[in-house]
């Protein structure tokens, strides 16, 4: 896949989260063609490590580090030790997530907080994790993966749709406090995104035809339709974007 090139990202030290398959995977691959020092954050060993090795011969090739995002220390010394290695962090992909359905009656608190942990607490304390290099250098990007599903109501992920409703309201928190320093911050909102993970688990050829019947372009969405949108938000080109929700929906979702 070939997107197009921004000059502003060449070099840049980029860290994605959950970058190691699915839409991630297309965050890490685009951000690494725009000649970007790419480091991606993931649990899961044998994706992960087959990226990295498919784009071995990048100019700066990937690397993976693997972090389990629910732990706040883990983080912190994982964005110490790619300061350490690279210097201040320029872009920040908050990508990781998981949208496993769950049956509200069945819910525990336990459940609930790791649920919460995995799919919004990181963002905050990665996004504090690489602000304080952002602001000593007087500029910084933010992204933010938010999701259609709680603009649309779907069944079966309430708490994922609490974490993920949150995320918007997070993100304009940090652009306020933020901006100030020059640190751009926004919220990309994913469609139904054809990634393995969704078509092995939640999508069939009946479900997938009733969701592209309902979007405004008749179209399916691949993950690198939402890493193109972040490579514009993260570039020089959006330097007036910020705290903002950005639909890649194919016109899915409409107020």
């Amino acid at each position: 896949m070939s997107y197009a090139i921004y000059p502003s990202l060449a070099d840049k030290t980029v860290v994605v989260t959950g970058g190691g398959s699915g839409i991630g995977a297309a965050m890490t691959e685009a951000f690494a063609q725009q000649g970007a020092r790419v480091f991606f954050l993931d649990v899961a060993e044998a994706d992960s490590l087959a990226l990295q090795e498919k784009l071995r011969d990048a100019k700066h090739p990937p690397l993976f580090r693997r972090c389990d995002l629910r732990n706040v220390d883990a983080i912190n010394e994982m964005f110490a030790s790619i300061v350490a290695a690279a210097g201040p962090i320029d872009v920040l992909v908050n990508n990781a997530g998981n949208d496993d359905r769950h049956e509200i009656g069945e819910l525990t608190a336990s459940y609930w907080d790791d649920r919460i942990a995995v799919n919004l607490r990181h963002q905050f304390f990665c996004a504090q994790a690489a602000a304080n290099g952002m602001r000593e250098a007087g500029r910084g990007v933010i992204l933010n993966l938010g999701s259609v599903s709680w603009h649309l109501a779907l069944p079966n992920l309430a708490i994922y749709m609490t974490a993920k409703a949150g995320i918007e309201g997070l993100t304009r928190g940090l652009a306020r406090d933020l901006g100030g320093a020059g640190i751009r911050v926004n919220c990309i909102i994913p469609g139904a995104i054809r990634t393995p993970r969704q078509m092995a688990l939640w999508q069939s050829p009946e479900s997938e035809a009733k969701v592209v019947a309902s979007q405004c372009l008749k179209l399916r969405i691949e993950p690198e339709h939402v890493a193109r949108m972040a490579l514009f938000l993260a570039s020089d080109d959006a330097s007036r974007c910020s705290g903002r929700d950005y639909f890649v929906d194919a016109g899915w979702y409409g107020e």
